[in-house]
């Protein structure tokens, strides 16, 4: 009876402790939260750029779908190679390995997802999960309809051997969804005063800028398929931002602790 009653004791004093570490965390999201609301007048702009941009990603995908192989992919991927080093081998097979195992990359987006959510991100959870599951259903359509190969070894050196089509590069538009999505929300929420958020905006920059390269120096990709990918993901990356503000201004998923929201001018 004894053992009984400590062992409950223990399993009450694990959940009040639990409880006042998400409730610490809560409090220290909120006092670093920035108006959120700056970001909206910003939005229409970007909108305009997304029209360009999408023309520009269409010229490329029909260009590429009738041109398997282009002599400057080939030269980009050459160059890269030539400077091959056990070191930069690992540096970018690691940069590539989130997005090559698709079992860690679901749970990463999970767990980020349910980090918002615990602390009263709701919104920004739903999206993050949201974003990166339209992102991989527009590049699996997208290859299918471009079908273009990936690069033969004949051309270029192939380091990590993928399957399926090349056009446009699955790592970078799953990297643009959910690392640019998190940029994105560390840009636009919370004030620069904050340990954790430098690493915010740090590691997910990071992962953006060197997943092209990694693409291409591994033989997995030709250039064109990461230049399509980067503009079609930041298309759909902002199209998201904008509905997000939108979603936010109007309360939705919003726990009751939240700062206010300014009237509409």
């Amino acid at each position: 009876m004894t053992e009984r009653f400590k062992h409950k004791r223990n399993s009450v004093a694990k959940q009040e402790h639990m409880s006042a570490a998400v409730q610490q965390a809560r409090q220290e999201v909120a006092e670093s939260r920035s108006p959120w609301w700056n970001a909206l007048r910003k939005t229409g702009i970007l909108i305009g750029i997304d029209a360009l941009l999408f023309m520009l990603f269409g010229l490329l995908a029909v260009y590429v779908r009738f041109n398997a192989v282009i002599g400057l992919d080939v030269l980009i991927t050459r160059e890269f190679q030539e400077h091959r080093t056990p070191l930069l081998d690992t540096i970018m097979l690691a940069v590539s390995y989130i997005g090559s195992n698709f079992m860690l990359s679901t749970l990463v987006v999970i767990v980020a997802a349910l980090a918002f959510w615990i602390v009263n991100l709701r919104l920004e959870a739903v999206f993050i999960i949201g974003l990166s599951l339209v992102s991989s259903l527009l590049n699996v359509g997208l290859k299918l309809w471009i079908n273009r190969p990936r690069p033969a070894a004949s051309l270029v050196e192939i380091i990590q051997v993928a399957g399926g089509k090349s056009f446009p590069s699955g790592h970078v538009m799953s990297y643009m969804a959910f690392w640019g999505l998190l940029l994105s929300f560390g840009l636009i929420l919370f004030k620069r005063d904050r340990w954790w958020h430098y690493l915010l905006l740090v590691i997910p920059t990071l992962f953006i800028i060197l997943v092209g390269p990694s693409r291409i120096y591994l033989g997995d990709h030709w250039a064109s398929d990461v230049l399509g990918a980067y503009i079609i993901s930041l298309v759909l990356l902002t199209l998201t931002l904008w509905l997000y503000l939108r979603f936010k201004r109007k309360g939705i998923l919003e726990a009751s602790q939240q700062i206010s929201i300014p009237p509409k001018q």
